[in-house]
């Protein structure tokens, strides 16, 4: 990708699943990454070191000597500890161009006894994460002057209710007018802010489906394209965006679903010729 090389980036919950294939992908394009995690760091550790190890076999087509992978410990739902987290940042890379806010969790209950601190926790991390890391680096790139691009991990759920899940589709709802009003807001001051939009997806979280022949069938049949998307499809989309190949593009939300989004049961006619 174009206009990467050289840059410098945060990813939230990189150290596994989608966060941690954009994290790899960005340090294979020769950009610094910021890997934020939360909990036990065994999994952001293995990510730095993929990158690394993507870094050194890809670095014969990159123009860049090497980039400088970092790990950064935060709850993206605490505003001082995000704050904390961007004076790191700052700290090793004296900034960041890029934001990735992937951080993100979700609750399965119906909704009639679903309890209100789960409720609470799921738009917590996803929504006001997001928004808490946007807004830190949005003041950096307004104080330096200097252009900058967020890039939300959204869902397909942002668009498709998800019943038993309505924590998780209404921070996706959410995210997708965070999407949109912080892309028109700063437009006019160099800031991009897009969003990819994953369809089912194989990752780790998923593992429950994904090793189930039947229940992984059940899945993939509501699937136009028949199949599940992997990590590395979510972070080739997430790495065109943060490009100067996407440089006229803000405001959207790229939906990567094999199709989830084009309302897949009229893929047979049934309603009228």
């Amino acid at each position: 990708m174009k206009g990467l090389t050289g840059k410098r980036a945060l990813v939230t919950g990189g150290s596994s699943g989608i966060g941690q294939a954009i994290a790899v992908r960005l340090g294979e394009e020769g950009v610094d990454v910021a890997i934020n995690y939360v909990g036990p760091p065994e999994g952001a550790e293995a990510t730095k070191e993929t990158i690394g190890h993507g870094v050194q076999q890809c670095m014969k087509q990159l123009s860049a000597s090497g980039t400088h992978p970092i790990l950064v410990a935060a709850d993206v739902s605490d505003a001082s500890q995000v704050e904390q987290m961007f004076t790191q940042v700052r700290d090793n890379y004296g900034g960041i161009d890029i934001l990735v806010n992937n951080a993100g969790i979700q609750i399965a209950a119906d909704t009639d006894v679903l309890d209100v601190a789960d409720f609470d926790r799921v738009l917590a991390v996803n929504l006001r994460g997001a928004f808490l890391c946007a807004q830190q680096a949005v003041r950096g790139w307004l104080a330096a002057s200097a252009p900058g691009c967020v890039v939300n991990v959204s869902s397909v759920h942002q668009v498709i209710p998800k019943p038993r899940f309505v924590g998780y589709s209404v921070s996706k709802g959410g995210m997708q007018n965070l999407t949109h009003t912080l892309a028109l807001e700063y437009a006019a001051r160099g800031i991009r802010v897009n969003g990819i939009g994953p369809g089912a997806t194989v990752t780790p979280i998923n593992q429950s489906w994904i090793d189930d022949p039947v229940r992984r069938a059940a899945v993939e049949a509501h699937i136009p394209m028949r199949r599940a998307g992997t990590a590395d499809e979510m972070a080739a989309a997430t790495a065109f965006l943060c490009s100067s190949e996407a440089g006229y593009i803000t405001g959207q939300t790229l939906f990567v679903d094999g199709g989830l989004t084009l309302y897949p049961s009229f893929e047979t006619t049934w309603s009228s010729e």
